[in-house]
């Protein structure tokens, strides 16, 4: 059956499968930690995470073969990603969904959600120090930044989400340091770029959208680590909110975008700001965060499922995993 399977592959569409793809896991596990959250607090059916969790582990395995299947016969192609300005922030996305996967499988199976996470930490940690130093070995313009830089660096944030019960705060803490200093470094630089410099190009335009996550991730660790709703973690959420407003100001610049394998940047941003919006909820228990979180999770599922449309319609076309 998996010969078989390997033989409807396409050669050369197997060749160009983008490491991107993992941005799907993002996207789909996001979702999923935000339909349990709804049924923690909420009271929603319990039937859409399960539903979600299964679909979301399978996608992720069946990228990881096909991903280590192409490593085994276009070891170039692979070799080339790694060396792409752009495309190597994404070797993270693989990485940080096993992380999410760690985070969703946590209420369910205590063994599967320490497996993810202990791999996950690793390979993200793994990332992280092998992007910053393609970063400094290599000749950058700043043209060639992007919100996709937020992802293997800031990306540590998720890891104290993850990881509470499973090893020493002081590790945590490590990942979340590392997280939230680059955030700040690295969102100067994107400002810097989108103020002064030409737009991106159409394709990257859906990556505005991750300067969500870092505050909305950051309000969730530092809640998972700190046990405290302070001045800080207020100032995060805030922020978090902040950025999803003036996006969504912005709408204009999304509206017309042709779809690329980048939509995918649109879903787990969202799903984080809902995740933190459903935490905030649940300190404070103020009914403002209670209908902003009914809001914010409806707008998650109703892009999470028009973004799988859509990528379900162009993989039928043929028009992923194409050269570029």
């Amino acid at each position: 059956m998996q010969q078989e399977s390997i033989k409807a592959i396409p050669s050369n569409r197997l060749q160009f499968f983008p490491i991107m793809m993992f941005a799907t896991v993002m996207g789909l596990g996001g979702l999923t930690l935000v339909f349990e959250r709804l049924y923690a607090t909420f009271n929603f059916p319990k039937i859409f995470a399960t539903t979600l969790i299964s679909i979301t582990t399978i996608l992720f395995f069946t990228l990881v073969f096909t991903y280590l299947l192409k490593i085994i016969k276009y070891k170039e192609e692979v070799i080339k990603e790694l060396n792409h300005p752009v495309r190597i922030n994404f070797f993270a996305a693989s990485s940080i969904s096993m992380l999410i996967l760690s985070a969703t499988y946590r209420d369910y199976y205590m063994e599967a959600s320490e497996m993810f996470f202990y791999v996950g930490a690793i390979l993200h940690i793994f990332f992280t120090f092998y992007t910053i130093r393609f970063w400094i070995n290599s000749d950058f313009e700043i043209v060639h930044s992007n919100p996709a830089w937020f992802i293997p660096i800031v990306g540590n944030l998720i890891v104290p989400i993850s990881g509470i019960g499973f090893v020493d705060s002081q590790i945590l803490i490590f990942y979340f340091s590392i997280g939230i200093f680059f955030w700040i470094i690295l969102f100067s630089i994107i400002l810097n770029r989108v103020i002064f410099h030409k737009s991106f190009a159409a394709k990257f335009m859906p990556t505005m959208f991750i300067l969500i996550a870092p505050p909305a991730i950051g309000f969730i660790s530092y809640i998972k680590l700190n046990q405290t709703l302070d001045f800080f973690s207020q100032m995060l959420f805030s922020l978090a909110i902040f950025f999803v407003i003036l996006l969504f100001f912005m709408y204009k610049n999304f509206l017309k975008i042709k779809f690329f394998i980048s939509w995918w940047a649109f879903t787990f941003p969202m799903a984080a700001v809902s995740l933190s919006t459903i935490l905030m909820y649940d300190l404070t228990r103020n009914s403002f965060y209670e209908i902003l979180a009914y809001i914010l999770s409806a707008m998650t599922t109703i892009i999470v499922l028009l973004v799988t449309f859509k990528t379900i319609e162009h993989i039928l076309k043929k028009e992923i995993c194409i050269m570029e």
